[in-house]
């Protein structure tokens, strides 16, 4: 509780900074003269600007290495900023001129809101980072913003300290004086969090480097980041529904002081200062003990769409009661209404904030990366930029109604027009985000499965292999029933002697591929190759194959493709990729010089890295789009990793000439008599969202001996019965396959048991392991 109190503190001092701008901005019109259009500038260049800082400090704060861990000292600094800058930027004397003014506020709130990113972003992080549990993260997110919305309830009474003549001789001194008050309370307000929200030491992390350069080099990620998070469905509809809500609403919120003082008092102040101050107090006062509760209630009895689909329809009705409840001289009866137009704000960010939560979940199972900080910084910025947007409409709506700045009455059409569009936009803005969340599927059970797959995927460590949790196919909606059937060639009633004779036939007949294992028994990955042991490698599988894949550009695999070449082998060239940057340097490099050289004839970039979490989608497209732009279009790229991994990024399919999937029924517990019909539905899922795009199967296969995965049981008859099957399968489907693999490998049994040393046609000795009769002329 001490936690999401101090997060609260900091969420009040978040909110306080734009509700005493929006207070203070009547000085601009009323007594600075600033026209429309001019107010419209002063909402829209700074907020605008504001919104791309955002993108760059949520890659700063999420690449952060230091012992305070990534957020804490960025919370510091950017509330020192604020707190500065803030009392300056109003520092306005009417004698220094409307033109003089607007620049000064103009520069000054440019550094206001740089502070704010530097403050908002990494705070924000820190509360989707305090709690893994689904509905935990609801009551943080209420708690904070109970806390928060008292900047809402304190504000409009600065609007009574202005207007009193005892205390200051005009508006405009009023804010000179206040601002400075506010600036130092809510600079130590939004400094609590930073002392009090404890963080990790990140000294150690495998973090991009955050220098100049690596700064400037990460506008592309920074690019790919923003497009891939979109692409995330779920998150895709809350930052459209926050947009439309909370955007709409900020376009008219202003026109509630104008109503009041020209359509409710007729421009007469005597009595009318109380009543500004009554409209945004009385509707936080409600939103804080009454909406914020309800709505964290509601969403743990309903679940979180359902709260929210509710809320904001109560709000609506909040807004129709608005306009039929402003009567002149009876300023009372819109308070009848605000208990309604309080549920839409109200219950926005406290739901669309733990949403968020669960959006970051989904996106750490497909990336491995926890990034708090940059979709944090995505969705404050689809905030942010319709902010900017909205204050630049308010200005134009102002100009539209021929509202008069310094006027001491308005037209009745001036005010019937303004109310139009004070209820009219928000309604709009509302309805639409109801459609776009209609069907939002992250309930409570997903969420759990998300979860619950992270941990498992934590618990296992560090991935080496395409060894991956069993149950995938059956997680994508398969009915299992129907999955458990016999498909393609039944080989149940063969004797074992009749399997390995048939296995020979296939062999000899001649296969599409076969994944190259190049280490020779006592060598593992990293150790050097030498050119003789290729040589003689790719003497004893080249009588059975017409393509070989590898699987590395470096440490003697650069020689794998010109020797190959000489055999009269195609090769599908592949890059490792991982989270060694240079390593990956010198791999990308050698590819596009192999490929340059006429040796490669598919170019893969990187094998499963996504599935092992070493580095982010957008990442591994910036490596794809580099090798796609050094090579000819006559060489397909792609990038190699488990079919699965292809469903929910339509960006790595895009960046992909051609589609290369791994596709292992072992690995998902398949009994073996049913591995066929797990294959079939493995490439018509990768097919469905391939956009066209030829799929090659670039492993699959079924190990000899060692640990079983479920129903999946190694042995040289389930290895034999694959081959024959998927053989069979691959060829009446038309389907070009590499099979896992040539030899057995065992330096992979620290990484995958014994069952990872057992996938070869050949074993460790480079002798056939299955009693076969060779054949030895060259296909």
């Amino acid at each position: 509780m001490g936690q999401k109190i101090a997060f609260g503190l900091g969420m009040l001092a978040n909110q306080m900074f734009p509700a005493m701008i929006g207070i203070f901005t009547v000085v601009l019109v009323e007594k600075l003269g600033f026209s429309g259009l001019l107010l419209g500038l002063t909402y829209f260049i700074p907020k605008f600007y504001d919104a791309l800082f955002d993108l760059i400090m949520g890659y700063v704060s999420d690449n952060t290495k230091s012992k305070w861990g990534r957020r804490r000292q960025y919370v510091l600094a950017g509330a020192i900023i604020l707190g500065i800058s803030f009392a300056l930027m109003w520092q306005l004397y009417v004698e220094n001129g409307v033109t003089y003014n607007f620049w000064y506020f103009l520069v000054i709130s440019l550094i206001f809101y740089s502070g704010l990113t530097i403050f908002s972003i990494p705070y924000v992080a820190m509360g989707y980072e305090m709690s893994d549990d689904f509905h935990e993260r609801t009551n943080i997110m209420a708690t904070s913003q109970l806390i928060g919305q008292l900047a809402w309830v304190v504000a409009p009474w600065f609007w009574v300290l202005m207007a009193d003549k005892s205390l200051f001789s005009s508006s405009d001194v009023a804010v000179r004086t206040l601002s400075v008050y506010v600036a130092v309370g809510c600079t130590i307000l939004a400094a609590i969090p930073a002392f009090f929200i404890p963080s990790k030491s990140t000294l150690n992390e495998n973090y991009s480097p955050i220098d100049f350069k690596g700064i400037l080099g990460s506008f592309g990620e920074i690019k790919e980041g923003l497009k891939a998070s979109i692409e995330i469905k779920p998150f895709r509809k809350i930052c459209i529904a926050t947009f439309l809500i909370f955007n709409a609403f900020q376009t008219t919120a202003g026109f509630s002081y104008f109503i009041i003082k020209y359509y409710l008092f007729k421009g007469n102040e005597e009595g009318f200062g109380l009543w500004p101050t009554l409209f945004g107090c009385v509707g936080a006062i409600i939103t804080t003990i009454v909406v914020i509760p309800i709505v964290a209630k509601m969403s743990k009895v309903m679940g979180k769409k359902k709260a929210f689909l509710l809320s904001q329809g109560i709000s609506i009705i909040g807004y129709i009661l608005l306009f039929l409840l402003f009567v002149p001289g009876k300023p009372y009866l819109f308070l009848f209404a605000l208990p309604f137009f309080s549920f839409g704000i109200g219950s926005l960010f406290t739901l669309m904030m733990s949403m968020t939560s669960d959006v970051i979940d989904i996106d750490e199972l497909n990336t491995g990366k926890r990034r708090e900080g940059s979709l944090g910084a995505i969705y404050w910025w689809m905030v942010k930029f319709g902010t900017a947007v909205a204050g630049l409409l308010s200005g134009i709506i102002l100009s539209l109604v021929s509202f008069q700045s310094n006027a001491a009455t308005q037209t009745d059409e001036t005010m019937f027009w303004l109310r139009i569009f004070f209820v009219g936009i928000p309604i709009l803005g509302t309805l639409t985000a109801i459609w776009a969340m209609k069907d939002y599927d992250i309930d409570e059970a997903k969420a759990l499965e998300v979860r619950d797959l992270i941990d498992k995927r934590k618990a296992q460590g560090k991935k080496q292999s395409s060894a991956y949790l069993s149950g995938k196919l059956l997680s994508l909606g398969k009915n299992g029933s129907a999955i458990n059937s016999i498909s393609g060639i039944d080989l149940s009633s063969k004797s074992e002697t009749e399997i390995r004779e048939q296995f020979s036939e296939i062999l000899n007949s001649g296969l599409h591929g076969l994944c190259f294992s190049p280490y020779v028994e006592g060598q593992k990955a990293g150790d050097i190759l030498s050119e003789s042991q290729i040589n003689k490698r790719l003497d004893i599988i080249s009588p059975y194959t017409q393509w070989i894949r590898t699987f590395s550009c470096s440490e003697g695999n650069e020689l794998i493709p010109e020797i190959a070449r000489l055999k009269g082998l195609k090769t599908v060239v592949g890059a490792w990729i991982s989270d060694d940057k240079e390593r990956n340097e010198r791999e990308i490099n050698s590819l596009i010089a192999l490929a340059n050289a006429g040796l490669v004839n598919i170019a893969a970039i990187g094998n499963e890295v996504l599935h092992r979490g070493e580095i982010a989608e957008q990442e591994l497209l910036q490596y794809i789009k580099r090798v796609r732009q050094a090579l000819p279009v006559s060489i397909p790229v792609g990038y190699v990793d488990a079919y699965y991994q292809f469903l929910d990024r339509p960006a790595l399919v895009d960046a992909c000439d051609v589609i290369l999937a791994n596709c292992y029924p072992f690995w998902e517990g398949a009994d073996n008599q049913y591995a066929i019909s797990y294959l079939d539905q493995m490439i018509e899922l990768t097919q469905g969202v391939a956009k066209g795009k030829k799929v090659i199967i670039t492993e699959t296969g079924w190990p000899s001996t060692g640990e079983p995965v479920e129903a999946a049981k190694p042995s040289n008859v389930n290895a034999m019965n694959y081959f024959i099957a998927v053989q069979e399968w691959a060829k009446n489907k038309n389907i070009e396959l590499f099979y896992f693999s040539s030899f057995d490998e065992s330096w992979k049994i620290n990484q995958e048991g014994e069952v990872g040393t057992a996938w070869g046609i050949w074993d460790k000795n480079e002798k056939l392991k299955f009693d076969t009769k060779i054949r030895t002329n060259v296909i």
